[in-house]
């Protein structure tokens, strides 16, 4: 089997000649430390893992005025920023700060909103918030141009790499800073703490707050009919049960959640539904969403609760399983005899019949080369 074939057939509950074996995000500290100069494709293939390439490319709809933001270089996992006369961006770099940060306006005709974004070399996090007020979500809903997917790029990608690589995106996260899933991306926005308070404390305007960014989501979803796409990631660990209750989950994460879902789905997209942190609670709730596939299945070293072997026995016979492997011990600390048997582990617990992608549980930002070699050749010794 080619890499994608294998991977795509473990999507679909297929057999495979071998356990498929892949990352999550390729991040670009690590590639620059260990790999300088090296594109992510070298890095598979030094390694003998099944390639994935993470391709976002949005377009505007022109026919509403909407165009791209002007001298804008995306960034890592980054579309182009879709601007209006009614939605325009300035940013301005803070100096002085402990990390690298940067104030983001966005100017609408009845108010601006800000948003603050640090940074260092692994990784960019949010410092202030966008939504400060209850009132700031309506700007979104009056003035927040649609995107749209740009199938066309979607599929250059996909002929560039052929068969060797599988084409993975996301659903539209919010512009500047955000995630896949709404009940996520509303967190971004708000604040998680925040989120949860206000589902006791005013749950109509949560609600109002998620349907709007739903609306966009299911949007996007519709215009990604044609592309060809082999995996949208939607969801994210805001979600999780280590986060949230069973009860917060049914009533303001999957009602949004399924739908954008099922626009995906009706859009011809396979989709996998990310949740890195507990999910052992929420196992039939998830599989419920409508996805193919379920990730990052964190172990509890990691702080996550997955008990690989409960989880396939309840749930392994309805939907692909990626992810489930501790990155943080074995690509850092353990003997290749350890993570080797760390891959067997997780071989034994979820691989019986398919529907199985070894991952590491989200993405890594150290891992020793010897550890990636021992993780990668284990895997491809796992045969069905």
């Amino acid at each position: 089997m080619s890499p994608r074939q294998r991977l795509v057939a473990a999507l679909d509950r297929r057999p495979t000649d071998h356990l498929p074996v892949t990352t999550h995000h390729l991040m670009r500290s690590y590639l620059k430390k260990y790999f300088p100069g090296k594109t992510d494709a070298d890095f598979f293939a030094t390694f003998g893992l099944d390639p994935i390439c993470w391709i976002q490319a949005h377009r505007p709809d022109q026919s509403a005025g909407a165009d791209y933001e002007p001298g804008q270089v995306p960034g890592f996992l980054e579309a182009q920023r879709i601007v209006s006369p009614t939605w325009r961006f300035e940013h301005r770099d803070v100096p002085g700060r402990e990390y690298a940060t940067t104030r983001h306006a966005i100017v609408t005709p009845r108010k601006t909103l800000n948003l603050e974004l640090q940074s260092n070399e692994f990784t960019a996090w949010v410092s202030e918030r966008l939504i400060k007020e209850k009132s700031d979500i309506d700007l979104i809903a009056e003035f927040a141009p649609q995107p749209l997917c740009d199938v066309a790029a979607i599929n250059r990608c996909a002929d560039a790499h052929g068969d060797t690589t599988l084409i993975r995106g996301n659903i539209n996260c919010f512009e500047l800073y955000g995630q896949p899933g709404c009940w996520q991306d509303a967190c971004v926005l708000y604040g998680v703490e925040e989120m949860i308070l206000a589902t006791y404390d005013d749950p109509e305007w949560v609600h109002t707050f998620l349907g709007i960014l739903r609306d966009r989501k299911v949007r996007f979803a519709d215009s990604m009919q044609g592309a060809r796409y082999d995996l949208i990631e939607h969801g994210g660990g805001d979600a999780s049960s280590t986060v949230i209750s069973p009860k917060v989950f049914d009533e303001f994460v999957a009602p949004y959640d399924h739908a954008v879902i099922a626009h995906a789905r009706a859009a011809g997209q396979r989709v996998v539904y990310h949740t890195c942190g507990g999910m052992m609670p929420l196992l039939e709730r998830l599989v419920g969403l409508g996805a193919n596939a379920l990730e990052t299945f964190t172990p509890p070293a990691m702080g996550g609760d997955m008990d690989l072997a409960e989880a396939k026995r309840r749930i392994g016979d309805k939907v692909c399983f990626i992810g489930g492997f501790d990155q943080n011990r074995f690509f850092t600390t353990a003997t290749p005899a350890e993570t080797r048997a760390e891959v067997r582990r997780c071989f034994r617990e979820a691989g019986a019949g398919g529907g199985f992608i070894l991952s590491p549980s989200d993405h890594f930002f150290e891992a020793k080369p010897e550890l990636l070699h021992a993780f990668a050749d284990e895997a491809r010794q796992c045969t069905y």
